[in-house]
């Protein structure tokens, strides 16, 4: 199916913008490249991305700031956002690609062909069909996602959030689709456009929030249509590319299909344990409704702190390791697969703890500088602060999350998970229920990041059980050298960082210098720490023949 990347008169033309990103991404399945070049390859894609959404959020704060309308719109956009990640990017992305490799390496185009086109044609249908019910169902849907409004009487916040989920449901469709096309591309190692993808949301929503919005009679509607704008771009972004590889679908449904029933069986299990961090941070904003106006945006906000360095490192190690553990696996080489979970935690320890530690003791003055406003005051600023730092609490369990779950899925065990994900959610929902009241806003935060320790503490015990992974030696002297590193950094940190009224004082660009400054003595005296207590770069490498 697939035909050759180039031909003799490629040479005579000039290379198009489609080819470039193309070439951008080196294979990661190739076998003897290292594990850490993968990990770094992807990163950085995640890491440009994760920036611009940064600078996205940074416009959204200074100029709608934080109150009843942009909780108004976190709720519209949160409903197809958390289905897209549970269904498109969660649990479909978990079925459908395996079963494409294997319609791949079949060498059969035919058989590859029909297989795309059935998947392209059900999935759609059942996206058009979902979307449609999402659209006349508006004002339900907000009223079950956000009850306490229901229960306040707040009909206007829940007539604007139903508006704008008439614009943004539809986004699912089309980002579903897009994580269709995405599957694909990856499948035929050519990761760079999916990963850039995602850049033209932020262009969107920025876009509308600087230019649109001053023209409507609702400004914060402006960001509704930003949704559905960036939704249609990033799925036409990605046919060119399809089209590219001879892998563009003709849809049809067809659910008939072998391979479509396959993903669907596959679906179901896996359903509700690739999503259980979603839905975590889903229940707290159910909860945050019942609590006072900018609850639900101070989460929002800590909550994209929190996955910057989540996406960097956690999704980026999940993304290398389940190929690697998935090839060990079936070569049935029980030592490879534990050398690589092990160093895939020991790459965690190194790079999250202090990730995390870094996050919580500089969480007033990074969101001050990020954020506040006229409109987005140091009272917003306090409050984001406390769920920031709950959050980055849990951080290093959100990244041992990404590591442990690949060594099941490798294995073809996706009921583990989900006995370990329910686990996880009923001790999440009991640790709102009491923290809430005592910390608001931050105890919903501080209950997720307990319950992913929890998570992660039973899918490390399962593999351990299973057999399928032994620590190996010198983790008591990592752990102490890193933990020493951090306690030094932190102490740099805090004694930088100073009083949070300073920032509040400060021009935004003393506090962007100031922030960047200590971010980079931070950095250097962590490094410096634990170089000088014996940590090399070596520990790192992790390649295929090795």
């Amino acid at each position: 199916m697939p035909r050759p990347l180039s031909s003799p008169g490629d040479a005579c033309r000039q290379p198009q913008l489609s080819e470039i990103i193309l070439r951008a991404v080196p294979a990661l399945e190739n076998r003897p490249l290292s594990l850490f070049r993968s990990l770094s390859t992807v990163g950085v894609f995640t890491l440009a991305s994760r920036i611009l959404g940064f600078v996205r959020d940074l416009v959204l704060a200074h100029v709608f700031g934080a109150n009843a309308l942009t909780d108004a719109f976190f709720v519209a956009f949160k409903i197809p956002n958390f289905l897209r990640r549970l269904f498109a990017e969660g649990a479909f992305a978990t079925a459908f690609v395996p079963v494409l490799t294997e319609y791949k390496t079949s060498g059969d185009p035919r058989r590859l062909g029909e297989f795309i086109d059935h998947v392209a044609g059900t999935l759609g249908l059942v996206l058009l069909v979902v979307s449609l019910l999402g659209v006349v169902a508006a004002p339900l849907v907000v009223g079950l996602f956000a009850f306490g409004w229901v229960m306040e009487g707040a009909t206007e916040r829940l007539n604007l959030a139903a508006e704008m989920l008439r614009l943004t449901f539809p986004y699912l469709f089309f980002i579903s689709l897009t994580a269709f096309a995405g599957g694909i591309m990856n499948a035929w190692n050519r990761f760079a456009v999916p990963a850039f993808t995602p850049v033209l949301l932020n262009l969107s929503l920025i876009g509308c929030a600087l230019w649109l919005a001053p023209l409507m009679e609702q400004p914060v509607v402006a960001l509704a249509w930003g949704v559905l704008i960036a939704g249609v771009s990033q799925f036409a972004f990605q046919l060119p590319f399809l089209h590219r590889l001879e892998l563009l679908p003709r849809p049809r449904p067809g659910f008939r299909d072998p391979g479509v029933r396959r993903i669907l069986r596959l679906m179901v299990p896996a359903l509700f344990a690739v999503s259980i961090t979603q839905i975590n941070l889903l229940l707290d904003t159910v909860l945050a409704s019942t609590l006072v106006s900018g609850s639900i945006s101070w989460l929002y906000y800590s909550d994209r702190l929190m996955e910057f360095p989540l996406g960097v490192l956690g999704v980026a190690l999940g993304t290398v390791l389940l190929p690697r553990l998935s090839q060990e696996q079936a070569e049935k080489d029980a030592s490879e697969f534990d050398r690589t979970l092990d160093w895939g935690l020991r790459i965690a320890l190194i790079f999250g703890l202090p990730a995390a530690v870094g996050l919580g003791v500089l969480a007033g003055p990074i969101i001050s500088t990020l954020f506040q406003s006229d409109v987005f005051t140091a009272r917003d600023v306090i409050m984001a602060r406390l769920s920031l730092m709950a959050y980055a609490s849990g951080l290093l369990a959100f990244i041992f999350i990404k590591v442990l779950a690949p060594g099941y899925y490798a294995r073809q065990d996706t009921r583990s998970p989900v006995r370990i994900g329910v686990i996880a959610m009923v001790a999440n929902m009991a640790l709102n229920l009491v923290l809430i009241f005592p910390l608001k806003h931050a105890g919903l935060a501080l209950a997720t990041s307990l319950a992913a320790y929890l998570n992660a503490w039973l899918l490390w015990r399962g593999l351990v059980k299973a057999g399928r992974y032994t620590a190996r030696p010198g983790w008591r002297g990592l752990v102490a050298k890193v933990v020493l590193a951090c306690s030094g950094m932190a102490l740099v940190l805090h004694w930088g960082a100073g009083a949070l009224s300073g920032w509040f004082e400060a021009s935004h660009t003393e506090r962007a210098l100031r922030l960047g400054g200590w971010v980079l003595a931070g950095v250097t005296a962590y490094f410096g720490i634990l170089f000088s207590s014996g940590v090399r770069p070596t520990l790192l490498r992790r390649s295929g023949g090795d």
